[in-house]
């Protein structure tokens, strides 16, 4: 398998038909019946059993939307148990033997990509996973997706190549196309490229409001600066740098609180202080009224029961 996996999408060659639709749930063996959305859910067509879909716009354009396989994924950084994972490939995939259900993941994304199995008795987030396995086995040379489209809307290669070939396509014919590439720099780059000649802003998941170049996994990580004192992740391969949910960018650990020595009366007992002084400010307050009793046949006086 590729290493720094990308797909390029050409909006304009788009003709609408979902045969990457089909090869998706093929190749993922997931069943072709649609789920109906449920209230609140964007009415794009993607859900737990369709991880790619095509979204019709004005102008007779159509629009292929699944997982942007971020380069710093912020599904990733928000994931309090580490069901998410950038391999060290590129792709990002999902365990879901370790998730809890929580869900950050779904409100994580800028882009509103994972969705959940509400109608399962033992729900899991479900998205594209850029056919990883299948490519790592062999048994893909490219996603199924990529492979099915009769138009070559899509290509795939290595994101450097398909960088290569979008700039090519908007420099040979710049009156066809807008001049950008969507995913080259938002949200910290995707590995899902588009090209197109009618704006894609929509692709972002708050409608209307363009990403600007900054990765998010930094605004994700304020929660876990008050993690327990002293533990400690390794850099999982192929993430240093990124945001792992145990420590900050670039791999250092957090500032630990000073430790006692130890043997001293203040580690073997934090309510004494130095030189076996109760310190006065972990006092416990004076009780008021009578004691509680003890809970029956709990080790109360005899003839107390």
């Amino acid at each position: 398998m590729i290493e720094n996996p990308c797909i390029l999408t050409d909006v304009t060659r788009c003709i609408g038909c979902e045969e990457c639709v089909l090869a998706c749930q093929k190749a993922n063996g997931l069943p072709e019946a649609e789920t109906p959305p449920r209230p609140g859910d964007p009415l794009d067509g993607l859900d737990a059993n369709r991880w790619t879909t095509v979204v019709r716009r004005e102008g007779n354009r159509f629009v292929r939307k699944q997982c942007r396989h971020c380069l710093e994924p912020a599904c990733v950084s928000v994931c309090p148990v580490g069901a998410l994972k950038k391999t060290p490939e590129g792709p990002v995939i999902y365990d879901k033997s370790i998730c809890m259900g929580c869900r950050y993941c779904m409100l994580g994304c800028p882009f509103g990509i994972p969705r959940y199995e509400w109608n399962s008795v033992a729900p899991s987030v479900r998205k594209c996973i850029l056919c990883y396995e299948n490519m790592k086995s062999g048994k893909l040379e490219k996603p199924a997706c990529v492979a099915a489209c009769p138009k070559e809307a899509t290509l795939f290669g290595t994101r450097e190549a398909m960088l290569a070939e979008a700039r090519r396509r908007l420099q040979a014919e710049p009156k066809k196309y807008i001049q950008k590439i969507w995913g080259e720099r938002e949200a910290g780059g995707t590995s899902v490229l588009y090209i197109a000649d009618i704006s894609l802003d929509f692709l972002a998941w708050n409608e209307g409001r363009q990403l600007d170049e900054k990765p998010l996994p930094a605004r994700t990580w304020a929660p876990h600066r008050h993690r327990r004192p002293g533990r400690r992740a390794p850099d999982p391969p192929g993430q240093r740098g990124l945001h792992h949910p145990l420590r900050p960018l670039g791999g250092k650990d957090l500032p630990r609180p000073p430790q006692e020595k130890p043997g001293s009366l203040r580690a073997l007992h934090p309510r004494l202080g130095d030189g076996g002084r109760e310190d006065p400010g972990l006092r416990r307050p004076p009780s008021r009224g009578r004691p509680p009793r003890p809970l029956r046949g709990a080790g109360g006086p005899p003839g107390r029961r």
